[in-house]
């Protein structure tokens, strides 16, 4: 049976559901229609002994594989926070809702993230059972670029990457590759591009008889890792020298007094992003290190209240970050305070106090 839904193709065939995100001219960014039918697809095949696994892909532009997901989409999260629409508190309590559901799936839930997959993207392939990523895998956590904090999760899972690579990624945005995402822990299996396709017409037409048999068929399909072990040890230590420190100030003085091409690229683009959401989100990973996956989503729940709130509509650094990368494209944005060194602790203490009491928090469900 196949199901249409607009944006998302759901069918089931044999005993796996297959799920294909179909935006492909917005490379799949998620629209709250598309997380409802996400959801309602997968309680649908969560509650039902045929479906034994699930299997997710995204649409390009020239067809199946190519773009998994490029986040949420940030030119309705602008014209919401304007107009002050309710729709986008709910697009957030869902979005993350969903996130919890696929981290705790209790059947394989395997995604291809072939292409690109940042934000959003993250946030339905990082609680997969199997991440596989080829050599066109573009993944990052961007969000620092329009003054949010990496959320869907990110506070929780890139707090677990191998030493202080959870903070360059959220800080930064930086984008890596396939392999770089294995090393990091956000992957677990690389494969060419060119054989996804087999790999996924196989679970069409292989009769499986139990869930693990799929996770195990899907496993054996990887390639060998080819990863410099000297080299993936060398790029963590440079990282962790940095990021380790105490503060973002202590971090960019020290990139700054440094004098290798990476240290001066990674400087100016830090310098680059909001200085008041650069504090916060250090705080909310290096917070989001000793909670669990409920807890960690419940506090970026709060955390994007206040990103739109504490500064109502235009005023916020995050809807000045969208109108600048997404709207007027100047690349300019405004920061408020416009500089690190302005940023005090009570600006960053604002976002950590939930605007619900425990009882009344809309991710109170997720246990």
């Amino acid at each position: 049976m196949l199901e249409t839904m607009m944006d998302v193709m759901a069918e089931v065939q044999g005993r796996v559901g297959f799920i294909t995100l179909n935006r492909p001219k917005a490379l799949n960014a998620l629209s709250l229609d598309m997380i409802r039918a996400l959801t309602a697809t997968l309680v649908a095949w969560r509650d039902d002994p045929e479906v034994l696994a699930v299997a997710i892909r995204g649409n390009g532009k020239e067809g199946a594989f190519g773009a998994f997901c490029a986040g949420g989409d940030i030119r309705f999260f602008h014209q919401a926070a304007l107009a002050g629409d309710s729709a986008l508190e709910d697009f957030f309590t869902e979005e993350y809702s969903l996130n919890h559901l696929i981290h705790t799936y209790p059947k394989p839930y395997v995604a291809f993230m072939d292409g690109i997959v940042m934000g959003g993207g993250m946030g339905i392939s990082q609680g997969a059972s199997v991440r596989i990523v080829s050599e066109r895998t573009k993944m990052a956590m961007p969000e620092t670029n329009i003054g949010l904090f990496p959320d869907v999760g990110g506070g929780y899972f890139l707090s677990r990457c191998p030493g202080r690579i959870g903070e360059y990624l959220a800080l930064t945005g930086q984008m890596i590759g396939g392999r770089e995402a294995v090393t990091f822990g956000l992957a677990d299996g690389f494969m060419e591009s060119g054989r996804l396709p087999v790999l996924w017409d196989s679970l069409v037409n292989t009769p499986f008889e139990s869930s693990g048999a799929i996770e195990h068929w899907v496993r054996t399909k990887f390639m060998a890792d080819h990863a410099h072990p000297n080299i993936a040890s060398s790029a963590q230590a440079r990282i962790d020298k940095f990021f380790s420190l105490q503060s973002v100030k202590a971090i960019i003085d020290a990139l700054e007094a440094d004098t290798s091409e990476w240290a001066i690229e990674t400087a100016a683009a830090l310098r680059k992003r909001s200085p008041l959401m650069l504090h916060v989100v250090l705080e909310q990973v290096r917070r989001a290190r000793r909670m669990s996956l409920a807890e960690d989503l419940r506090m970026e729940r709060d955390l994007v209240y206040r990103s739109f709130h504490l500064r109502p509509g235009a005023a916020s650094d995050t809807a000045e970050g969208i109108r600048a990368l997404a709207i007027d494209k100047d690349h300019r944005p405004k920061w408020n305070p416009a500089r690190i060194e302005d940023v005090t602790p009570g600006m960053i203490a604002e976002f950590f106090v939930s605007p619900w009491s425990p009882e009344a928090h809309p991710l109170r469900p997720l246990g």
